[in-house]
């Protein structure tokens, strides 16, 4: 199995195709990344949000995934999406209001369109993702040992929240432990949620949000190889996020 796992993209199309073609991959065929080696890509979730292409994105993972070209597993912010789609009420905030922008613009047919597909790729996508015969998990924001393959509230909240303590940041966050700290599994474990400037590497688990949206740069993880190949953000630097 050859993958390469793209961090939080929240809506950088412009960088996401510069990095798959870094990558290797092709975008010719029905405007996709296609790989001529048959290199699969893999997304961290948090697709859309905060950027200024969100719905592009979401279309091209979701084509991807159609055609078995990608795995995905979901982000807060796709929940989050997930939700306004299916009409539930949810705040206009945290990024989603960027991505609510765009889709208004948009007619009646598209929005249509759009809200479909995405509404698919969300209900058809695993809480997270065990590849390669368990040596490899992928999930938005992490996962504790003894949670994966499973399936439940619990594991729900901590794929795309993290390990949350229920207490609140002063800004609004919520405080989460570091829960890669104390994981020691055998299976290597990729997610984001959480913007580093660098790759966090940490006992057995990689971080690769390196905070596309908030002007570092968006990256990917080769595997099997480990190899981190990055491009640099086109949106301004906020320093405070990281």
């Amino acid at each position: 199995m050859k993958l390469d796992i793209i961090g939080d993209i929240h809506g950088c199309f412009d960088e996401l195709k510069e990095l798959t073609i870094q990558l290797g991959y092709n975008w010719d065929d029905g405007n996709i990344p296609i790989h001529k080696d048959g290199r699969k890509l893999a997304f961290v979730g948090d697709l859309t949000d905060r950027g200024p292409h969100s719905l592009k994105v979401a279309e091209t993972v979701w084509k991807l995934v159609d055609k078995g070209f990608a795995y995905y597993v979901p982000g807060n912010h796709c929940n989050k999406l997930y939700r306004f789609f299916k009409g539930n009420k949810v705040q206009h905030t945290h990024g989603l209001e960027t991505t609510v922008a765009e889709f208004e613009l948009l007619d009646q047919k598209r929005k249509q369109e759009i809200s479909k597909q995405f509404i698919h790729l969300y209900e058809n996508a695993p809480l997270h993702m065990v590849l390669d015969k368990g040596k490899l998990v992928i999930a938005h924001a992490g996962i504790r040992e003894d949670l994966i393959g499973k399936n439940s509230k619990q594991v729900k909240t901590f794929v795309l929240y993290g390990d949350i303590t229920g207490e609140n940041n002063p800004d609004g966050s919520p405080v989460r432990r570091d829960w890669a700290k104390q994981y020691n599994g055998d299976a290597i474990i990729v997610y984001g949620h959480t913007p580093v400037k660098e790759v966090r590497k940490v006992n057995n688990t990689y971080n690769i949000d390196t905070g596309a949206v908030f002007g570092n740069k968006l990256t990917a993880l080769r595997y099997p190889e480990f190899e981190i190949v990055s491009v640099p953000s086109k949106m301004p630097f906020v320093e405070e996020k990281f």
